[in-house]
């Protein structure tokens, strides 16, 4: 996907090859290593107020401690896999087609994601 600018997309985790690639369009379920020490963050789409995401996890969960307290907004949806959620009043199960609203500063962190196949998330942070 293109952005209206033609500015490359930022991305973490990959090498040129692969700005390219997302630059010229890729498929969200392709390119990424099959054995994955750390979660991989891959930013598709950066532009005024909207941040979106790739999150490939394999087994990963947020450090022990460790909550997130955005100052956006975070729609999330579960592509493929399965993965846990814990915010500090729920636990939130989720399967693939399952979206998520985060309002800003909602704490949350991944309390699981599954070992048995990559977890594919779509994360957008907006507002």
């Amino acid at each position: 996907m293109k952005q209206a600018s033609d500015e490359p997309v930022k991305e973490q985790g990959i090498g040129t090859e692969w700005q390219r690639r997302l630059n010229a369009g890729t498929n969200l379920f392709a390119d990424f290593p099959s054995d994955l020490p750390d979660e991989l963050i891959t930013t598709l789409l950066e532009a005024a107020n909207i941040l979106i995401e790739r999150i490939v996890s394999h087994g990963h969960a947020s450090p022990d401690g460790l909550w997130y307290d955005q100052d956006q907004h975070e729609w999330v949806v579960m592509l493929k896999g399965t993965a846990r959620l814990q915010f500090e009043d729920e636990t939130v199960e989720m399967q693939p087609g399952d979206f998520v609203n985060i309002p800003a500063h909602r704490r949350h962190r991944v309390e699981w994601t599954t070992p048995d196949e990559p977890t594919i998330w779509l994360a957008v942070h907006y507002g």
